[in-house]
């Protein structure tokens, strides 16, 4: 998922918490705790499990506007500041390799421009990944079976969606969608040939849209319209590549859930009770069933749905 949005501060403010399932015992509690508490912290969150099911965190520290991660060793948490060149950090959006180093996509505010963070096994290394015109928020991450980065993310200047990728050798850039203002909120998955996927907002038309990568073209298609729909999206992919997207409906304040089967896309509103639907992040279980996480704007309350 996850696209950059600040999901921790819909549950802790001006702090960075974590918020723990623990189903050992025949009831199941929660175990909340604070990870990090200096300065501003915590916005711009996402969240990955390490082999060993421990949790890794990247953020962003508001008060001295750098890039931060958290990570969890079983005993306790280590915290440390990855970026803290010019105003960087918003956006993040974390994957971590086969060998559990973790890789960041990143905005850097200062020069508006996307940035990349990889952890070798001994230091980060930081880079900037495309500064042409005002880019880089909204970022989307994902790691290829050779643990080549791929990035989607918004082309503010130009309203474009816009891709980029590591072949090896040298970051490659290249524009997916300009038609319209388009390529907010967007969430990018790789299929079993390691081509990318991307769903995103249209923010002229205020549709869902979706992009898939075929190994030649794009094909990009319009998933939900009718209402002003297609805002927080995340992506996910069934094991046919088939792709499952939950996003928000601001015309009805709803959180919606569209999926294709095979043959054609098939939409439905999961919750529409009081103002829900925002910053959502989404799963897919083992029977192919979703888990979507969200927000209740009405009560200030974090949702799921299953």
């Amino acid at each position: 998922m996850r696209n950059g949005i600040n999901y921790t501060t819909i549950l802790c403010l001006m702090s960075l918490c974590v918020v723990l399932l623990r189903s050992e015992a025949p009831a199941v509690d929660w175990n909340i705790e604070t990870v990090d508490y200096i300065s501003s912290v915590g916005s711009h969150t996402d969240l990955a499990l390490d082999g060993g099911g421990n949790p890794r965190i990247s953020y962003y520290d508001e008060t001295n506007r750098d890039l931060k991660y958290a990570s969890f060793d079983g005993d306790t948490w280590q915290v440390e500041t990855v970026d803290r060149v010019n105003m960087t950090g918003q956006y993040t959006s974390l994957a971590l390799d086969r060998a559990g180093n973790p890789h960041i996509s990143y905005y850097d505010a200062t020069i508006s421009a996307l940035r990349y963070a990889s952890f070798n096994g001994g230091g980060w290394r930081t880079e900037t990944v495309d500064s042409l015109n005002l880019v880089g928020k909204y970022t989307s991450l994902a790691l290829d079976r050779a643990g080549n980065p791929h990035i989607s993310y918004y082309d503010e200047t130009n309203r474009d969606l816009k891709y980029a990728f590591f072949d090896g050798d040298a970051w490659q850039t290249e524009t997916v969608d300009m038609n319209g203002w388009v390529g907010q909120h967007t969430s990018l998955a790789l299929d079993r040939d390691n081509h990318p996927r991307i769903s995103y907002y249209d923010e002229t038309n205020r549709d869902l849209k979706y992009a898939a990568f075929d190994g030649t073209n794009w094909r990009v298609e319009t998933v939900d319209s009718g209402n002003m729909v297609g805002q927080y999206t995340a992506l996910a992919l069934d094991r046919a590549d088939n792709p499952h997207i939950s996003y928000y409906d601001e015309t009805t304040s709803g959180l919606r859930y569209a999926f294709f089967d095979g043959g054609a896309w098939r939409m439905v509103t999961v919750d529409s009770l009081n103002l829900v639907g925002k910053y959502t992040s989404l799963a897919l279980d083992s029977a192919v069933r979703p888990h979507i996480s969200y927000y209740d704007e009405t009560n200030r309350d974090l949702k799921y749905a299953s």
